[in-house]
Formats: C-alpha cells, sequence, structure tokens
C-alpha cells in the first residue's frame, strides 16, 4: 500500500519499520521535557494521508513505560482519514508517571502507528436480540474474587 506523507523537518527520517511488521515507528521532531505526571504533545515530524476506509491506530512502543517512564496519555491514538491537511502534523500524548523530570529527545522513537480497516456503519436498533445474555463480567471465572459477605 503506497501512502503519501509529508515530513515537516526533513533532517530526520521517514518513519521506519521492520520487513514485515506490523507497526511502523514515529520520531519525535522536537526535545520536550515533561514533568512528573503531567502531560505533554509530542510532534511526530509527520502528517499522513491516510486512505478511505482506514484509521491509524497509535500505540506506545514497548519499551517506552520501562525505559522512558512515559505512557501513552489516552491510551491508543486513533487518527481519522479526514485529519490528512497540509498542516495536520501527528502528535502523541505522553503522561510523565514517574517522580522526576523525564526529557523527550529529539530523534527518539517512542510510539508506532498501524493501519487499520475501518468500515462505515449504520445503526440497526432493536428491542430484543432473540436470545438470553451469556453471564456478565467474570461469568468465565471459576475463581470467587470478591467476597460477598
Amino acid at each position: 500500500m503506497h501512502i503519501p506523507i509529508k515530513r515537516f523537518d526533513t533532517d530526520f527520517p521517514l518513519p521506519t519499520a521492520t520487513p514485515g511488521a506490523a507497526c511502523f515507528d514515529y520520531i519525535c521532531r522536537e526535545t520536550v521535557t515533561i514533568p512528573p505526571k503531567e502531560i505533554k504533545a509530542i510532534r511526530q515530524n509527520v502528517a499522513i494521508q491516510i486512505p478511505d476506509g482506514y484509521a491509524l491506530l497509535v500505540f506506545s512502543r514497548s519499551s517506552t513505560p520501562h525505559k522512558k517512564g512515559l505512557m501513552m496519555a489516552n491510551g491508543v491514538g486513533v487518527i481519522d482519514p479526514f485529519y490528512r491537511g497540509d498542516n495536520d502534523e501527528q502528535m502523541i500524548f505522553l503522561y510523565n508517571f514517574t517522580d522526576h523530570l523525564v526529557t523527550v529527545e529529539a530523534g527518539e522513537k517512542l510510539a508506532q502507528g498501524m493501519f487499520v480497516k475501518s468500515e462505515v456503519i449504520e445503526w440497526d436498533e432493536k428491542d430484543h436480540f432473540g436470545e438470553d445474555g451469556h453471564g456478565g463480567y467474570q461469568h468465565t471465572d471459576n475463581k470467587k474474587v470478591f467476597n460477598k459477605d
């Protein structure tokens, strides 16, 4: 699949991926220091024209929490195909869960992106589905988790 992409600073390479990998690595464009227990937006140096019928999911790299003490503030970023203008630089929002300042250096790879098919849906509201429920939270777990006494 060929995806149009624009770099804001051509001194940094395009996002990278290992051949056959499901995700590509974003590259941070700026150095930012994040105080403890705070969130900062970090520019990722690219605008991407996401194809119609797709969304781009953005995840933390698995090493980011362990090595940096940072996590994606929103868990997973979801970028829709209409966020595709010349000035729509993609960003990640990182939360510093440590008790000390954490510096993100320009050029670091802290997040990864994955293109996924995204179907347009139309709701078909029903009053009944024609079957009973199948349990609920922890219904398949035989261990008693909460003491009801």
